[in-house]
């Protein structure tokens, strides 16, 4: 992510997150998931998880004691 694009709100991030992971639960269960829709899912649940850390990381500073 560059200096120029605004940094994502953190919550809906998570919000999402925690939606998409209740949707791969639910598809889960049926027992007849579309494979491919269950793996985009995850996919982005995945994208989302990594771009959650990154900002998170970001607001922790480097503290060298």
């Amino acid at each position: 992510m560059n200096d120029d694009e605004p940094t994502p709100d953190l919550d809906a991030l998570k919000a999402e997150h925690r939606m998409l992971d209740e949707r791969i639960r639910l598809l889960s269960e049926e027992g007849v998931a579309d494979q491919l829709e269950l793996a985009r899912l995850k996919k982005r649940k995945l994208l989302l998880k990594d771009q959650i850390q990154r900002i998170a990381d970001s607001n922790i500073p480097d503290i060298i004691a």
